[in-house]
């Protein structure tokens, strides 16, 4: 083997410290070159490291080069180490090359390196907290150690850019600093001179773009969008998809009933978490489970992939039993009331189900006897005695949900039997310390009954073989992996799979008659039937895992159950079910500074929603924006009204208003002929370069980033819009009339587009700008890769009419006090208190008005080129009102950013 490096290439850096693993294991060469030599023949461009095989073929790719030398050394490729390379590549790479060349090329120090970088040093600064282990991804060092240390030396040596808060990351950077191979690779990459070493290799390498910050608030202002870096020949690719119009849409995919999976198809079954029959849902549980799925499915039906959404009620165990009690109804009488309201609240918010089903069928009854029967027969289930809590004053055995008490593992006070809510780990109701009934508050005692169990310790291997094929490459969350790794390290134990119930799926087994499954183990398969329900050929969904793509959607407390013991049943039933390839869970959505609670009245659930007056288009654009991804977010009354306003009402909706009532005020409706500058060119290039980002993130499931990017385009179409002036124009002579032409019908096409972008978002508010624009049947159910042309000259469009509403202050200060609980009613505030409130609410909303009217002023200063002092003046005034608007809004103020190069 022949290894290629060059002096000051940061990708020499981690490969050198890897290639000291492999000496000794193989014969190796390393030659450095010159940054300018090709060293791989069939490359247009120079590219270093590269390594070249004995057998005469090449890796350039650091992170392929290090796992190369890894495995030459025995190492066995696990899943975290895998996570971690994936994140170095599509999160860390982005931030950090644009940092680099800020500091080497630019010339630009402090916070403008640092500043983009600080999220993921602090990623990778609580990962290493959190696990308490001193290298990545475990107790010893890894690739995933090597790749990003090699990545971040040249600019973390410079102890200003390693933060002193971050103490766990600055142990880990000076531990494999010191060692020597790091030392060696340190030494000939850099040649003592730093990072400046990198300069010849970084000033001959495009100038990097990075992604906009996670998390970060998308406000009106165009000048703080950071415009995607394209050469002539990304150019002139999007002209020519844009030119082609509809011609460029593939054909329209019939719709079929029952939707069945098509060989040689991608083929997509998408599940939402089965809510508890007796609950009616809050804004959580639809932000967790079916709202983001149902966004999903939509995307899959947009790029006409064969899909299958489907979700039910899940009716059975004491839960239904209990409230059956409280409302004088049988257990199925409480199902079928219920599971009507479960019904109505998602038709209202637009859930697209397939197929909305239900758990208490004769179908759930045979599918779970048969599995479980042949988990039986192959020696996956174990008898033994229980010992369980009764109530002696409910006269019945407790079902897990129904005991309260003490966590043994953390202290949390309010643990239920089956799990704690607070730490995650899985409990054993008599574990409990000082347990209660929740139903009537008495302390049940201990009592002996005999019971079914699945032996998941004989399971383990089989889970363990199909994660480890499954997971890497797949669109697990974080949190997914994170939880069924802990259940794995802490050894799997035998499960308990039945109760003492009357209500539930019998179990088929002598001197088991008079209980029933407990419903972890047959809610799952609930699933299956609920489609066996749907189509009679239920097994070319669920018995065709060659064929099927299963995404899982849920709230993160469900991970154990679909990703580890309906596996572990589906694998030890031996009958070839299609099991999970991406589980999507999402973090809690908490309600204000509090958690959403039906008997205290604080929040809103899924049946308020209907009577607020707010339409249902915008709490799941609301939700969605502020979608729990990778932690615990907030609903926020004031924030709703700052979003709707700001993002809806004065981006969004102004936008895509302007661009319709354009054509219809100065063209008599038909979309005008359309000449291309070459701005307007790059326009195309960039609008499609924000539709790939966006299909690229929902291919990901990255539903709340996938956002941005509808709101990005409306803002680029508003700064065009204010930049040419086509109402101006339109009164001047014939170029005028002909430039006003042209920008009013690129604008009226971008709006064609964020109308189906939207459809997976909004599908109500997407639908009527399809009609106002009389958008063509085949734009508005397939959703193309590049933006093209879809409404051409001399399409007449329809009647525009303003999309959003304004929310008023004193609107959402009601609905604050409405939805406020016991709180808001037994103690009111003091009339001063509620005057300061809403004046608050007053202050903010006035400030977003001035900060996008100074906003306005700055962008057209610019566009004419104004005096600089002229414009340095308004973006004082601009960066003032921000931070008196941070302030009113209680969010740290950002360190202003230096003035960015064009």
């Amino acid at each position: 083997m022949r290894l290629f490096v060059s002096e000051g290439s940061p990708g020499s850096l981690p490969v050198l410290a890897a290639a000291a693993r492999a000496r000794g294991r193989a014969e190796l060469l390393i030659s450095t070159v010159g940054p300018e030599e090709c060293v791989v023949p069939f490359l247009n461009r120079p590219k270093v490291p590269v390594l070249q095989l004995d057998s005469g073929n090449y890796l350039f790719s650091p992170s392929a080069i290090c796992r190369y030398f890894f495995l030459l050394c025995g190492w066995e490729q696990d899943d975290l180490t895998n996570q971690w390379l994936e994140w170095e590549a599509t999160e860390l790479q982005p931030v950090l090359s644009a940092a680099l060349h800020c500091l080497v090329v630019q010339g630009k120090k402090g916070e403008d390196v640092l500043g983009p970088l600080r999220r993921v040093l602090t990623h990778m600064d609580h990962s290493l907290s959190r696990q308490n282990c001193p290298f990545l991804a475990g107790d010893t060092e890894s690739l995933a150690d090597i790749v990003l240390w090699g990545a971040l030396y040249p600019l973390l040596q410079d102890p200003a850019y390693l933060p002193e808060e971050l103490g766990a990351l600055q142990s880990w950077f000076q531990t494999l600093s010191t060692q020597e191979p790091c030392q060696r690779a340190a030494e000939t990459v850099l040649k003592q001179q730093g990072v400046l070493a990198l300069r010849p290799y970084l000033q001959k390498q495009p100038q990097p773009q990075p992604p906009p910050p996670e998390g970060r608030a998308v406000s009106n202002e165009p000048e703080e969008e950071e415009l995607a870096t394209l050469s002539e020949e990304d150019i002139v690719t999007a002209v020519a998809a844009w030119e082609k119009g509809l011609e460029s849409l593939p054909p329209l995919r019939l719709q079929q009933h029952p939707v069945l999976p098509v060989p040689g198809e991608r083929n997509v079954l998408i599940t939402s978490a089965l809510p508890y029959v007796n609950n009616v849902p809050h804004l959580g549980n639809i932000i967790g489970c079916v709202l983001s799925a149902d966004v999903f499915a939509r995307y899959c039906r947009l790029r006409q992939w064969n899909t299958l959404y489907l979700c039910g009620t899940d009716e059975y165990g004491t839960a239904t039993e209990t409230k059956a009690m409280e409302e004088g109804l049988t257990p199925q009488e409480i199902c079928d009331k219920y599971h009507a309201i479960h019904a109505d609240i998602y038709r209202w918010f637009s859930i697209s189900f397939d197929t909305f089903g239900r758990t208490t069928t004769p179908q759930q009854t045979k599918i779970t006897q048969d599995i479980f029967q042949r988990l039986l027969t192959r020696g996956f289930v174990l008898q033994d005695t229980v010992e369980q809590l009764r109530c002696e004053r409910c006269a019945r055995f407790l079902a897990d949900r129904f005991v309260e008490g003490v966590c043994p593992f953390c202290g949390y006070e309010e643990a239920r039997g089956d799990q704690c809510d607070k730490c995650g780990k899985l409990i054993n109701a008599i574990e409990l310390k000082k347990p209660q009934c929740k139903i009537c508050r008495s302390c049940p005692v201990v009592k002996s009954s005999r019971h079914l169990f699945l032996d998941l310790p004989k399971l383990e291997k089989r889970l363990e073989d199909w994660l480890g094929k499954t997971v890497p490459g797949s669109d697990w969350t974080p949190n997914a992996r994170f939880i069924i790794r802990s259940w794995l390290r802490d050894g799997l134990k035998p499960r308990c799979i039945t109760r003492d119930l009357k209500w539930g799926t019998p179990v088929p087994l002598e001197g088991f008659e008079d209980k029933v499954f407990y419903v972890w183990f047959d809610a799952t398969i609930g699933y299956v039937s609920i489609t066996a329900n749907y189509t009679d050929q239920w097994e070319k969904w669920w018995k065709n895992p060659e064929q099927v793509d299963l995404y899982q959607f849920m709230a993160k407390d469900n991970v154990p159950f679909h990703g580890l013991v309906f596996p572990c049943s589906a694998l030890g039933a031996e009958d070839n079910y299609t099991l999970v390839k991406h589980i999507i869970a999402t973090e809690y959505l908490n309600y204000e500074d509090g958690k959403f609670s039906k008997s205290r009245g604080i929040g809103v659930f899924g049946d308020m929603a209907q009577d607020t007056g707010i339409p249902a288009d915008i709490w799941r654009f609301y939700l969605l924006y502020i979608r729990p991804e990778g932690q615990d977010s907030a609903f926020s009354w004031t924030d709703l009204l700052i979003k709707n306003n700001s993002e809806l009402l004065n981006n969004l909706g102004n936008f895509i208003n302007r661009a319709g009532m354009f054509v219809s005020k100065f063209f008599g409706g038909c979309v005008p002929e359309m000449a291309l500058t070459p701005d307007d060119r790059r326009l195309v290039a960039h609008i499609s370069w924000e539709l790939q980002r966006y299909h690229q993130l929902l291919e990901k499931v990255r539903i709340r980033d996938a956002l941005r990017s509808i709101l990005t385009i409306s803002r680029h179409g508003n700064q065009y819009i204010q930049v040419n002036e086509p109402w101006k124009r339109i009164k001047g002579g014939e170029m005028d009339r002909q430039r006003a032409g042209t920008v009013t019908g690129m604008a009226v096409n971008m709006a064609a587009l964020l109308s189906v972008m939207l459809q997976p978002y909004m599908p109500t508010v997407s639908s009527t700008i399809q009609t106002q624009l009389q958008l063509p049947p085949a734009a508005c159910r397939i959703l193309a890769t590049s933006f093209v042309c879809t409404l051409p000259a001399g399409h007449r469009i329809g009647t525009v009419s303003p999309l959003f509403q304004k929310l008023e202050n004193d609107q959402i200060e009601n609905l604050r006090q409405r939805f406020g609980g016991g709180q808001a009613k037994g103690s009111p505030k003091p009339a001063a208190v509620e005057a300061v409130t809403t004046a608050g609410s007053q202050h903010i909303q006035r400030l977003v008005d001035e900060v996008t009217k100074q906003g306005n002023i700055v962008r057209e200063l610019k566009a004419q080129k104004a005096d600089k002092n002229q414009v340095a003046a308004e973006v004082a005034k601009l960066l003032d009102l921000k931070k008196q608007l941070a302030l009113a809004e209680g969010k740290p103020i950002e360190t202003p950013k230096g003035k960015k190069k064009k």
